[in-house]
């Protein structure tokens, strides 16, 4: 079972995430916890040019960059766990390159689920959570932003739309919850459909 979680910062992924690992705990399954761009000791070090450098990175590049990272995710850490039947929980995985790449940076969607394609070998999580807040809630809540926030509210709100497409059109992957409730209501609706995932239970 591979499940990731998806938003714009600031909507509670980390705190989800948390939650969903004392679950798994509690009821006796074994886990690994990725993020994303990192993961990997490579992915880590591009982690940090894309996130906090003062690089002047050109959209493409952006995007090449987290599908490297991506890749070598998938090679070192996704696949082999999926192998040995683990549940895979990622902090972000393809649909953040195609909101913030492909239609933040107005790269193209189509262009980037190519690239995300034959980066991950066509992998694709079981179930996706995407924690929906609204930008302003963005600013509310995060004391400082990376390289990537700091694009302004207009850049945030694409994203966000291109999160609800996605949602529109894969209904039975992307899940929509509500991240303006509080952290505990945020987790009883998550729990809720992770109790008709008949392998996890």
């Amino acid at each position: 079972m591979f499940i990731s979680f998806e938003g714009i910062d600031g909507c509670g992924k980390g705190t989800q995430i948390s939650y969903l690992e004392k679950y798994l705990d509690s009821i006796g399954k074994t886990y690994i916890v990725v993020r994303e761009p990192g993961g990997t000791e490579i992915g880590e070090t591009i982690r940090e040019v894309l996130l906090h450098s003062k690089f002047a990175i050109t959209g493409k590049a952006e995007l090449l960059l987290f599908l490297a990272s991506r890749a070598q995710l998938v090679h070192e850490k996704i696949l082999p766990a999926l192998k040995e039947g683990k549940v895979v929980i990622a902090d972000r995985f393809i649909d953040s390159s195609v909101a913030y790449q492909g239609a933040g940076r107005k790269i193209g969607v189509e262009e980037v689920k190519k690239l995300n394609s034959f980066a991950t070998e066509n992998i694709k999580p079981d179930i996706t959570f995407y924690i929906d807040i609204p930008v302003s809630a963005f600013y509310q809540r995060k004391p400082f932003a990376d390289r990537i926030e700091c694009e302004g509210t207009a850049f945030l709100e694409t994203v966000r739309q291109a999160y609800l497409k996605m949602a529109h059109e894969e209904p039975n992957r992307i899940i929509v919850i509500d991240g303006s409730k509080n952290t505990e209501d945020v987790w009883k609706s998550i729990l809720s459909h992770l109790s008709q995932v008949r392998d996890l239970i």
